[in-house]
């Protein structure tokens, strides 16, 4: 897990940069709060809605990241007033947070913005149940939380807005389908009926803290699409809450609420929640986890069995995800990895047939944006692909499968980086050839998607043109996946289309 995180690649420095510019966002957000004469309770909701804005708004564009921030106000601020409105109203109070629930996963079929806005508006009710809002307090906490995403939005777009200097990073939108076969509509009756679970069953062991196991199976939610990747996730934030009660027990119960120190280790949290995301859910996990002890330091509740009362209501939330993706609509692993695996697939041939067309001399043509959009879409099949390769998945068959899929997409990509950044060369000519691998390369990456008998590549001794050289490696590639992909198995990873 350790050499995971510090030795996972960060090409750019994204992830550090992400991770400092947060911290600096999310400390002057606070500090503006404060500035401003905001209780404690305030400073807490502008820091929150200052780390919601910049971790959840993911838009391709800077202009599209800047419209979403705007738009969040709109969608929480009313949300927030229900949550108070209705906090000494239990019945009323719980059919609205389930209300919340669905139709802020329901929101993802709108792409990014729609996931953001969702998210926002859910933990702007739960927010709410963390500091036992009240109506009396609505004023300080509206203006609490503009002025924390006016502060946020002015270091993400102004003083340092290191995406203008980037192109689009490429979204890929969750598979499609209609009514029930859409995996959002299924998501959304699931994550509802998981959360009802977790609210019954939470309220039962905490009438005070039920909330926890409600915001439990809401994030076991987020970023999955099957059942196997919801079930992944939910003993990575079971596992990631332990190590962070247990850390808590050595850090922040000893500190007993003191300023100074808790707000350095809170900025330390909040590096890590943002620098170990994009690659161990755990990890970010253990940060939230510590972080929200923090909080309960500075607000004097906390205890040691405060921190025992965190992790059953945790075990609560992730048995009612687990439940609800397991019996409720379910959504297979093999089903989402094989429309994930088709269309990286597709993007190999795309981004092949636009560094072909610029080899010839074809300006227009742009590569790096499908290789761009690859990566996008092989992030996204590591996903679907990760319950496959866990340590505890009890088919060791279908494990060795997967990672020789993982591996042999791996490769596909290399080869087509390689292909783009020859095609970026000026000087580089175009060979005859290479119209005759192109279209080798398109007949596999069919064959492959369409089910039809994939033929064994030609030997090839070294080319000596490098971009010949990347055809013939992608070609090889290609070729290797029909076995895994095709191989008969009582549980299939990805079935041939017919």
């Amino acid at each position: 897990m350790l050499k995971r995180v510090f030795a996972a690649p960060d090409p750019g420095r994204a992830r550090l940069r992400f991770a400092v510019r947060a911290v600096l966002g999310i400390g002057l957000a606070v500090v503006v709060c404060g500035l401003a004469g905001h209780s404690l309770v305030g400073a807490v909701t502008g820091g929150l809605a200052a780390l919601l804005a910049l971790f959840t708004v993911t838009d391709a564009t800077v202009r599209g990241q800047a419209v979403t921030t705007a738009l969040l106000p709109l969608v929480g601020l009313p949300v927030l007033a229900a949550a108070a409105e209705l906090h000494d109203h239990p019945v009323a109070r719980d059919v609205t947070f389930l209300a919340v629930v669905g139709v802020g996963v329901y929101a993802r079929r709108w792409g990014p913005r729609g996931h953001s806005l969702g998210v926002f508006a859910f933990m702007t009710f739960f927010v709410a149940q963390f500091l036992h809002a009240t109506p009396g307090q609505l004023p300080e906490l509206y203006a609490a939380v503009l002025l924390s995403l006016l502060t946020a939005a002015a270091v993400r777009f102004g003083l340092w807005c290191y995406e203008r200097r980037l192109p689009p990073a490429p979204v890929p939108a969750p598979p499609g389908g209609g009514g029930l076969a859409r995996v959002t509509t299924r998501q959304a009756i699931q994550a509802t009926a998981g959360a009802g679970f977790a609210l019954v069953v939470g309220q039962l062991v905490s009438g005070q803290r039920w909330y926890w196991a409600v915001g439990a199976t809401w994030w076991i939610f987020v970023n999955t699409t099957s059942r196997g990747e919801t079930l992944v996730r939910g003993f990575r934030r079971v596992l990631g809450t332990v190590i962070g009660i247990g850390l808590g027990l050595l850090v922040a119960v000893p500190l007993h609420g003191a300023v100074v120190p808790t707000a350095a280790l809170l900025a330390v949290c909040v590096f890590g929640i943002f620098y170990t995301a994009a690659v161990s859910y755990t990890w970010m996990m253990l940060s939230v986890t510590v972080l929200a002890e923090l909080l309960y330091g500075l607000l004097g509740v906390l205890e040691p069995a405060l921190l025992a009362l965190r992790l059953a209501e945790t075990a609560v939330g992730a048995i009612g995800a687990v439940l609800a993706v397991l019996f409720v609509l379910p959504v297979t692993t093999h089903a989402i990895t094989d429309a994930w695996v088709q269309r990286a697939l597709r993007c190999v041939h795309a981004a092949t047939a636009e560094a072909a067309a610029r080899l010839a001399g074809d300006e227009s043509a742009d590569p790096a944006s499908r290789v761009a959009e690859l990566e996008q879409l092989l992030g996204r099949v590591r996903l679907s692909l990760a319950p496959l390769v866990h340590p505890l998945n009890p088919m060791p068959a279908r494990k060795r499968r997967a990672r020789q899929v993982l591996a042999l997409l791996d490769d596909c990509a290399r080869e087509v980086r390689g292909l783009a950044a020859v095609a970026a060369d000026p000087v580089a000519s175009h060979d005859a050839r290479l119209a005759a691998a192109c279209w080798r390369v398109e007949a596999a990456v069919e064959a492959l998607t369409g089910g039809a008998d994939i033929s064994a590549p030609a030997a090839h001794t070294g080319a000596a043109d490098p971009a010949l050289a990347h055809l013939h490696g992608l070609e090889r590639a290609l070729a290797e996946l029909a076995q895994p992909l095709r191989a008969p198995s009582g549980s299939p990873l990805v079935a041939p289309r017919v």
